[in-house]
Order: structure tokens, then C-alpha cells, then sequence
């Protein structure tokens, strides 16, 4: 070797085998390391399915061996059903590839959110929300980190440039549920909870999927104000007076405020929901970001490029049947669109729009605001 090897890297190669005293022939992670627990044998799938039906609240979603799937299989020896979902959802591409999607912002950087770090943030919320109301966290959680994997490439504006090509309409929930996430044989509550988080939808089967719908909207409201306030797109002097009164004006203050008034009203009523006070305030949060950030002429100048992006990759590709990966040669007319709208609805931001200059002819000072090679 021309050049001597780092000495913190020599010091990492080192560590390949672990550690282990002479004694025996236990590795372990560190050199010192003395951490014990007082277990006898593993805690396994049946033993954490008898915890959830001894602990649970009433009404709360049971795992029960495989779960109730699409194709049939055999229970997990250490993981219950819902712990496989989320597993399998947090590994696949598709949830990967949210870290490339807009949330607000097209292609963001730096601070701003993306649709992964949005996911997350449902997650976090969601799972608040299970465990103070005492429902299955890790439905709640499987739900939330899968619920906006159907979302194109340039937020939602992608739903209105699918919507010309799918006889039913682009949703990004159902389309999450039975398109992008299909092959990972996903449990029926989970799927449901995916499919239905929206709240135009129809309500969720679980209360698990009802704590996602109410999550989803505490978390991109509080969030997205924080990511404008940031941006320099609002000033926390402009949030409506009800906001700041009932949830104050920051997003550890609405985000307390919204958890508790959720786990408060359900535990006082029963029902998966939030007292007229903090709901109210929460709607007069989602309606100054409508219209101060969803719907400024910026946004919708973004939204109008995202749409004629995306339009004509899809028609590009519905062209060009061999550019799509795995596609059967023997796809033609409605099969072969919705073939390309799979394709191009998988793309990050980044990746559609480069497309969108190689293939169409875009210049780059076309393309939405943080896209453009200059930008």
C-alpha cells in the first residue's frame, strides 16, 4: 500500500470478532462491557400475543399468528404478525424512497421535511397516542410508517397528474396499499390502516388506523408550519389567535397539546377522537397553512410544473413499454398505463425530474424550485 491506513479504521477492523474474555466463550459488543438482564429464555411471539390480550384495552387490535393476509403463512417464532409488517414496510423500497419525495417542499434540503421524516413523525405521534389510549403500538406504528408510500414523486400534485390516467382515480392511499405495497403480504389491519388514513376515506376498521388518520394531520400541520416558518414563508406573529391560545406557537407545544387532547377525549368517550376546543384549533392551524403555504402562488406554480412533469413521463414510458423494468412485453392499453403510472408514482423527486431532462427535453430553470441543477 502506497499509503498508511487511517488509525481509526485500523482500529475498527480490530473490533471484527467482538470481544470475549478468556473464560468463556461469550462475545461481546465492547471490550468493558457488563450489561445484564435477568431473562431465562427468549420472549417469543406467543408470549408477547398473551401480554396483548392480558394488557390491552378492549376494542384494541389483537395479533394473532400470521395474521389475516393475502397469501396464507406460517406464524413468526419471535415476531408478532404486526411486528412483521412494520418490519417488512421499514426494509422495502418503497419506504426507502420517501426520503426522496416531497412533502412540502419539491426535492428538499437541508431541515426541511421529506415524506420519510414525515412518516416518522406520524409514527411518533401514533404510537404516543396507542400507548396512552393502551392499544396495539405496533399496529398504530405499521400503519404510520407505511401510510405514504404511495405518493409520487412532487407531493400531491402527482395524485391530480395520475388522476387522468386511472379509470378510479389516483389516491395515494389505496394506490400505498394495494399497488406499491402489494408484494409485501401485509396483514389485512395493516393494509386497512394504509388504505384509509385519509380523512375523505372511509373510516379505518381499527382503532389503531383511526389514531393514524388523527396522527397523519397533527403531525404534517405542526410540522409543515415549522418548515415555512424556517423557510421565511410565515412568521409565528401571523398564526391565528385560537392557535397560539388553545396550542401555543411552536411544534413541541401543538404536538403535546394535539396527542393529549386525542388520548384525553378517547379515554373520557370511548371514541377515537378530540374535544371541540383543541379540534377547532387544530382546524384553524390547517387552514392558515392552506392557504399561506398549500395554495401560494409559489406552490401552485410548483404544482402546475410537477403535473406536466409527470404527465409526460407517464406517456413517455406508456411509449416505450421496454424502458419499464419487469414489464411484460405483452402489456397493451389500460395494463400498460397503469404499468407506467407504477413506474413513474415509484420515482423520487430527483429522478423524475432528470428524467423529465433527458427524455423530454426540459430545461433545468423549467423544473419546480430546489429541482434545477442550480438551484
Amino acid at each position: 500500500m502506497t499509503e498508511a491506513v487511517n488509525p481509526r479504521a485500523v482500529a475498527w477492523a480490530e473490533t471484527m470478532r467482538g470481544h470475549s474474555l478468556s473464560q468463556d466463550a461469550l462475545v461481546r459488543a465492547h471490550a468493558d462491557s457488563d450489561a445484564r438482564v435477568g431473562l431465562t429464555e427468549p420472549i417469543g411471539r406467543l408470549a408477547r400475543e398473551e401480554w396483548e390480550a392480558a394488557t390491552l384495552r378492549p376494542g384494541a387490535a389483537l395479533a394473532s399468528g400470521a395474521g389475516y393476509r393475502a397469501v396464507e403463512e406460517e406464524p413468526d417464532a419471535e415476531r408478532t404478525c404486526f411486528e412483521r409488517d412494520r418490519d417488512r414496510i421499514v426494509h422495502s423500497a418503497a419506504f426507502r424512497r420517501l426520503a426522496g419525495k416531497t412533502q412540502v417542499v419539491v426535492y428538499p434540503r437541508d431541515h426541511q421535511r421529506t415524506r420519510l421524516t414525515h412518516a416518522v413523525e406520524v409514527a411518533q405521534v401514533a404510537t404516543s397516542i396507542a400507548r396512552g389510549i393502551g392499544v396495539n403500538v405496533t399496529l398504530a406504528d405499521a400503519i404510520a410508517l407505511g401510510h405514504d408510500c404511495g405518493h409520487g414523486p412532487g407531493g400531491h400534485a402527482s395524485e391530480e397528474a395520475f388522476d387522468a390516467f386511472i379509470t378510479e382515480g389516483f389516491d395515494h392511499g389505496p394506490w400505498g396499499a394495494d399497488v406499491t405495497l402489494a408484494g409485501l403480504n401485509l396483514c389485512a389491519e395493516t393494509l386497512d390502516g394504509i388504505r384509509n388514513h385519509s380523512w375523505s376515506r372511509p373510516a379505518p376498521t381499527t382503532v389503531e388506523g383511526e389514531i393514524v388518520s388523527w396522527a397523519d394531520r397533527i403531525a404534517y400541520c405542526a410540522h409543515d408550519l415549522e418548515d415555512a416558518i424556517r423557510a421565511g414563508i410565515v412568521t409565528p406573529a401571523e398564526l391565528p389567535a385560537e392557535v397560539v391560545e388553545i396550542a401555543g406557537g411552536t411544534r413541541r407545544e401543538q404536538l403535546a397539546t394535539f396527542i393529549r387532547a386525542v388520548v384525553a377525549t378517547t379515554a373520557r368517550t370511548g371514541v377515537v377522537g378530540m374535544d371541540a376546543g383543541a379540534a377547532s384549533a387544530l382546524a384553524a392551524l390547517r387552514r392558515f397553512n392552506y392557504e399561506r403555504i398549500y395554495t401560494r402562488p409559489d406552490s401552485l406554480a410548483q404544482a402546475r410544473a410537477v403535473i406536466e412533469v409527470l404527465h409526460g413521463l407517464v406517456e413517455y414510458y406508456a411509449g416505450r413499454p421496454d424502458l419499464l423494468p419487469d414489464a411484460s412485453p405483452d402489456l397493451h392499453g389500460d395494463d400498460l398505463v397503469r404499468a407506467a403510472v407504477t413506474y413513474v408514482g415509484g420515482m423520487t423527486d430527483r429522478f423524475a425530474f432528470d428524467r423529465a431532462e433527458e427524455f423530454l427535453g426540459w430545461e433545468s430553470s423549467r423544473l419546480p424550485r430546489g429541482i434545477g441543477r442550480g438551484a
